[in-house]
């Protein structure tokens, strides 16, 4: 995994200060610790940070290519799982590949199909090709937007990065935000409409989206859509095909010339990836490494809810034990969590999920000491049907997103001038209900079909995305790539034209998953239900993130403190709990939260437009 930015200007022609865009790559130097390089023309700089997983020694970036007179030059970001394919056939077709790296793969991928190149890819990625003969720029992002892309045109130039701080330390982008971006970050956050980055034009090439830039200015489209198909299959041999497709997903995403662990919470998902993975380090007489995450405090503090109805680390345990791994519990601190808030929030350039972020980056910077690829369970609920949304219709019907238990509770703490609630939230109603409605479907799909479909698009398009955000920010802030086996397009392909019956079969959450990796879990973890990332339930952490927030607030330079409502802060300090985005935000998250937007506005120097 790496960082890639650049500036292009097919009119009067970039400025050359090389400055500008060795400086926006000093902002993401965390993405990739081990290489950095540039690329410069008249019309075009590149920009590369690079964090070695395959060929370390012949990969560095920017990458060019001359082949019959043309020349091209890729910087990418991310991981092909389909590589010796491509590679194999690219050799057929004449190519000479002179490393064994998926960048070349990649780059010769475009120069063979052009815009094509997309469809052939399986991974995670974000990439731009020059085209030097055709001065023009291909830009291409994954199907799910696991990688990041961002960009912005100022004065005639498109200006990109992975991420957000690398535009905002160009002189012509400033961190300005709007009443759209204002009523994102208060409805919705820490998920964003498709395509935005909350700032004030400052936009994201959506998932599953390439095109060019050259000096007609910017065109994109769609390369792939996720369609509804008949079937006609059993469910025994849905149940086959399912594990062939899966554990295939699993084994693509093991290859790695550096240390590879998993994620192992104790769940179904990650207990499926470290099962796959464990059976195939054992045959290579290697013993796979796990890590499990907790919270001190936790074991005297939880409490049952019924969306977190056990805690984690006894399964977690139990199946490492099971299968073998050398296992490591990394237990995060209430001091820790409260620390890791301002680096949270710098590493997504946004505020996000409080302590679920703060605990997760200090997780990955403790895993990156000893592995620099891991493998995490993401993407499991929203494909295989694990959220209540599926199999309650009524979630579904009020007109927003139905993982937002109280759309107005974060808005109610701030002063009424600072927007028109009712204004705001119409309007991301009706984003709401023509998304909703945009799935694909087939005339012959019965109720539940339907509300299946429309709960996976809905899901994959939105709730997955903000999942696969949080894990792309945190674990590259700390240098560690994380795959997500599950987000393998085929999977989701093939899952959502399996009728609901199966998938639901015996009104068990997850039961095509179940059924299809039976083999590889004990019945302990199979039979489990389902138990989200966990939070912390030391009350030390609410008191404290309580004392933080007012002391802020003292500060007559604070930003935030201007925009508060007091008294409907005081009454939030007072309540019992206060859930509000997700199972695991109440009270302490929602607090956090604030903190979190107060280090954005201050570290940031947010205004607002």
């Amino acid at each position: 995994m790496c960082s890639i930015c650049g500036i292009l200007n097919f009119g009067s022609g970039i400025n050359q200060d090389k400055d500008i865009i060795e400086n926006m790559g000093k902002t993401m130097t965390h993405r990739g610790p081990d290489q950095s390089g540039l690329f410069m023309d008249k019309v075009v700089a590149l920009q590369h940070n690079r964090l070695s997983i395959m060929d370390p020694e012949n990969g560095l970036q920017p990458m060019t290519r001359t082949y019959q007179n043309k020349t091209y030059t890729i910087i990418y970001n991310g991981e092909i799982y389909n590589t010796p394919i491509l590679a194999r056939e690219l050799s057929q077709l004449g190519i000479t590949l002179e490393t064994t790296c998926d960048t070349e793969v990649v780059l010769y991928t475009y120069i063979i199909y052009g815009k094509r190149a997309a469809e052939k890819l399986n991974g995670i990625f974000a990439f731009a090709v020059y085209d030097e003969t055709e001065q023009k720029v291909y830009l291409c992002r994954d199907r799910f937007g696991v990688k990041p892309f961002f960009y912005t045109e100022k004065k005639g130039s498109f200006i990109f990065g992975s991420e957000i701080k690398s535009l905002l330390a160009h002189p012509l982008v400033h961190p300005v935000i709007d009443k759209t971006g204002l009523w994102q970050l208060l409805f919705l956050s820490p998920m964003k409409l498709c395509g935005t980055g909350i700032f004030k034009d400052i936009k994201e090439i959506p998932p599953a989206t390439c095109g060019y830039f050259d000096k007609n200015g910017l065109a994109l489209e769609k390369y792939w859509e996720l369609k509804a198909k008949p079937f006609n299959k059993t469910a025994v041999e849905a149940i086959a095909e399912t594990k062939e497709i899966l554990t295939d997903a699993i084994k693509t995403q093991l290859v790695s010339d550096v240390p590879l662990c998993t994620f192992l919470s104790g769940g179904i998902d990650s207990s499926i990836i470290s099962s796959v993975a464990a059976r195939e380090y054992k045959e290579k007489g290697e013993t796979l490494s796990t890590f499990s995450f907790e919270y001190l405090g936790n074991k005297e503090n939880f409490k049952k809810t019924l969306f977190q109805p056990e805690a984690d680390d006894t399964y977690a345990r139990y199946l490492a034990d099971y299968l073998g791994t050398n296992h490591t519990v990394l237990t995060a601190t209430t001091p820790v969590l409260i620390d890791y808030l301002e680096a949270a929030t710098m590493a997504r350039d946004l505020p996000g999920m409080a302590d679920v972020d703060s605990s997760l980056l200090f997780y990955c910077r403790e895993v990156k000491k000893t592995h620099t690829v891991a493998l995490s369970g993401e993407c499991a609920d929203e494909i295989f049907c694990g959220y209540p949304w599926f199999y309650r219709p009524e979630m579904l019907s009020t007109n927003f997103y139905p993982w937002i238990h109280d759309p107005f509770k974060r808005v109610s703490l701030f002063k009424d001038n600072l927007i028109n609630e009712k204004e705001a939230f119409e309007y991301l109603s009706k984003m709401y209900v023509e998304d909703i409605s945009n799935f694909s479907r087939l005339d012959s799909d019965s109720q539940t079909m339907l509300q299946a479909r429309k709960a996976t698009h809905l899901s994959t398009k939105y709730f997955m995305t903000s999942l696969l955000e949080r894990k792309d920010r945190m674990s590259m802030a700390s240098g560690l790539e994380v795959r997500v086996p599950f987000s393998d397009h085929r999977v989701l392909e093939y899952v959502y034209n399996v009728p609901w019956e199966i998938k639901f079969a015996g009104e068990v959450e997850k039961s095509l998953l179940r059924q299809a990796m039976k083999e590889y879990l004990p019945d302990k973890i199979l039979n489990r239900k389902k138990s989200p990332y966990p939070k912390t339930h030391d009350p030390k952490y609410e008191q404290k993130v309580i004392e933080i927030l007012k002391a802020r607030l003292a500060d007559k330079n604070s930003l935030l403190s201007e925009l508060l409502n007091i008294t409907e802060l005081n009454n939030l300090f007072e309540s019992t709990n206060a859930t509000w985005f997700g199972q695991l935000m109440s009270k302490p998250q929602l607090v956090s939260w604030l903190i979190q937007l107060d280090y954005w506005f201050k570290d940031l120097e947010v205004t607002i437009d």
